[in-house]
């Protein structure tokens, strides 16, 4: 093969790393670009970067750029391909596709679309077709489409080369390898470990860094382990190449083996990730190279003879501890351990929290930021000497000494702490990070704490008349020192608000004119939030199952979205795969908000209907038919904007009836309110199928006040 152009995508903050690894490799004409980098060569460059890399995600060939407006445009332009050139018949293959600001928005139909053109192409000249396999397929293909500008590639890494094969299935490694491996490089490790440095991770879990670490100390290849790659099937294939680099990596490998090398070691107090990370060094052939071992963090001691290493460590971020409130403390001790036993050596810690950084006691002579997923991160580098004196927390500098609680102050903070160690781990496995962590749970502390990330949005709920006002205050002044405490956080990321019934336009008038917006995570969707200006913040945390279910069942349909708010639901139906979106609210800023929330997620919102009005008079005359409807009106409202006033106890059955008017044959509508009072009656709408599904939607952040909120599926009988 002639030279030719490849791209390698890695994790954000790593292009530079890659961009000098790929040039070492042999790369021509190297370009970084964002998530990625651009190279040039023959086969054999990107054949040794799938066996080499330690911080590609993977290498793409690609074969065409071309515009695709639409999916029939799409097809039209991968009919034009000979791909009778990459694969048979026989074969099996795969698309993956991703779309950025594109008028296509939909990737698994894009993907589709793709598939069936190179279907189509072999049935017609064969009478035969090659099969899909989205496990190790033959062919693995990737679809990209930026602003209309549409690149089709052979992804010949096949899998995500931070898959090294040493890892068992099922054990937790919160740390990618190619991640390690930046860290690594980053940290220096390259010129210490030829310079006869050690290496040790007091911290290890599954021993993710050291095993990255012996990888690189040895000079073995990361993809040796790999027993997939994406080329295997492809027709243009050169197998006797690929055997003599594999055959040149074995080699290498022998002879790094038998290197003396200084000990690279890790320690962790969970003795099952010891034991998983022996069966890692086994299986990576390092077990002889790298010493595992259980120890806590406070009987850490540098390797027995080592005068001069790295100590790298990746801290907890709290699901490990379970209990945030001790984190500055642990990331202190781990600063004076470093200070203590590693006098001479380099030091490299990652976190999210810049924070817990500074609690660590130590200057940092470097900071580079890298992202672990979605997560920003800063790579804090130390030169651990004796003009780096280790502060306590006590000490340490701007570091303000905790506040006394009061006694009704420490029952509250206890109570945050027993429910944020029942609800972290279930936000990170859901992959959400705004949820409800405190609810009125102990009656005299009558406000809801509503985690956004780091920060804040505290609402105290009006007190009763009969309640002492000052004696309110003073609890509210006890809420305000706990939280800081127990969260880690500044009292200025602690937003507060007073909530009261509602009447009117009242629910929704602004409290601030900051305009802040803030990015957060629902699962696979991001949403805008605003923790200041209004009573509620843009996203009703309440609704997260209702929203989970409106993309589960919106594949293929055309979706309707009334009294829509900032178009939450909106963005799961269109992740799920609706075909067509319309997306009605009175507010003006709510519908420029539901705009930005779906270009937030990739999808055109100039694609989608968005209509201002008022949901009651754009019912009467509204014509076309919605597969899935998703109808939340207000309990009250006496907007400006309408004519008169909507009671949702009072006008429930005209409102039902009016929306499933616009409803197709065999669609869903679902119907949601938050009246806790509210009733609804089967028997005053005779002609419709309901089912109540107000316990399936309330999440476990909830669960204390299950009417927060009711919920239905209505179809027609």
């Amino acid at each position: 093969m002639p030279k030719q152009q490849f791209f390698a995508t890695a994790p954000l903050g790593m292009e530079p790393l890659l961009a000098t690894e790929l040039e070492s490799l042999g790369g021509a004409e190297v370009k970084q670009e964002r998530a990625g980098v651009r190279f040039f060569g023959d086969l054999e460059i990107a054949y040794k970067a799938c066996l080499w890399s330690r911080l590609a995600n993977r290498i793409f060939l690609p074969l065409v750029n071309f515009e695709a407006l639409d999916p029939d445009q799409l097809y039209t332009e991968i009919l034009k391909i000979d791909w009778s050139e990459h694969l048979s018949a026989e074969n099996t293959l795969a698309v993956d596709c991703t779309l950025v600001s594109s008028k296509i928005n939909h990737s698994l139909y894009a993907a589709l679309r793709v598939k069936d053109a190179i279907v189509d192409q072999f049935r017609s000249r064969s009478g035969e077709r090659p099969s899909v396999s989205l496990e190790s397929p033959d062919l693995r293909l990737n679809l990209h489409i930026y602003k209309d500008q549409a690149t089709i590639s052979i992804d010949l890494s096949g899998d995500s080369l931070h898959r090294r094969g040493y890892r068992i299935d099922g054990v937790h490694a919160p740390l990618k390898e190619n991640l390690a491996a930046a860290i690594l490089i980053r940290a220096g490790w390259t010129d210490i470990c030829v310079a006869g440095g050690a290496l040790a991770d007091p911290l290890c879990g599954s021993g993710t860094l050291p095993l990255e670490a012996g990888l690189i100390a040895a000079d073995i290849a990361p993809g040796l382990l790999r027993s997939y790659f994406g080329f295997s099937g492809w027709k243009q294939h050169d197998a006797e190449l690929w055997n003599d680099l594999l055959e040149v990596a074995r080699q290498r490998q022998v002879v790094g083996l038998a290197k003396k090398m200084a000990p690279i070691v890790g320690f962790d107090n969970d003795s099952r990730a010891i034991k998983a990370a022996w069966q890692h060094a086994v299986n990576a052939g390092l077990d002889k190279l790298i010493h595992f071992e259980r120890r806590t963090l406070r009987e850490f001691t540098a390797p027995s003879g080592a005068t001069h290493g790295l100590l790298v460590a990746n801290p907890p971020y709290g699901e490990r501890l379970g209990d945030v409130s001790e984190l500055p403390g642990f990331y202190n001790l781990l600063g004076e351990r470093m200070a203590g036993l590693c006098s001479g050596w380099k030091a490299a810690v990652i976190t999210s929290s810049p924070q817990l950084g500074r609690s660590i006691g130590l200057r940092a002579g470097k900071i580079n930021v890298l992202y672990n997923g979605a997560l920003k991160c800063q790579l804090l580098q130390f030169e651990l000497n004796a003009t780096n004196h280790w502060q306590s927390l006590e000490e340490g500098a701007g570091k303000a000494v905790k506040k006394t609680l009061s006694p009704g102050g420490s029952m509250f903070a206890n109570r945050l702490r027993k429910n944020l160690k029942k609800l972290k781990k279930w936000a990170v496995r859901e992959g959400i990070d705004c949820y409800r962590l405190y609810d009125a749970d102990l009656p005299e502390y009558s406000v809801a704490v509503d985690l956004y990330g780091d920060e804040v949005h505290l609402q105290e709920y009006r007190a009763p008349k009969e309640i002492d006002e000052n004696k309110a205050a003073e609890r509210l002044r006890e809420v305000q020192d706990a939280l800081p405490q127990v969260l880690d956080l500044s009292p200025d990321k602690i937003h507060l608000k007073v909530r009261q019934q509602q009447k009117g336009s009242g629910q929704y008038e602004k409290l601030a004119r900051r305009g802040v917006l803030k990015e957060v995570q629902e699962g696979n969707c991001r949403f805008l939030v605003n923790l200041t200006d209004y009573l509620d913040t843009g996203l009703f945390l309440d609704h997260r199952l209702t929203r989970q279910l409106i993309q589960k069942l919106a594949s293929e349909t055309r979706f309707l979205n009334l009294f829509a708010y900032t178009g939450a639901a909106t963005v799961h139906a269109l992740m799920g795969g609706a075909i067509k979106t319309t997306t009605v609210d009175m507010s003006k800023t709510y519908l420029a908000w539901a705009e930005k929330n779906i270009a937030l997620n990739h999808f055109d919102p100039k694609r989608e209907e968005l209509i201002q009005a008022d949901c009651l008079t754009w019912l009467d005359s509204a014509t076309g038919q919605y597969d899935l409807i998703f109808l939340d009106p207000p309990t009250f409202s006496n907007s400006k904007g309408m004519d008169a006033t909507f009671d949702v106890q009072r006008d429930y059955v005209e409102l039902i009836r009016k929306t499933v008017r616009l409803l197709a044959p065999g669609g869903t509508l679902i119907f949601s309110n938050n009246l806790r009072k509210f009733q609804l009656e089967n028997a005053a709408l005779p002609e419709l199928k309901i089912e109540e599904i107000t316990a399936k939607t309330i999440p476990l952040d909830f669960e204390r006040h299950a009417r927060i909120h009711n919920c239905w599926l209505i179809r027609r009988s």
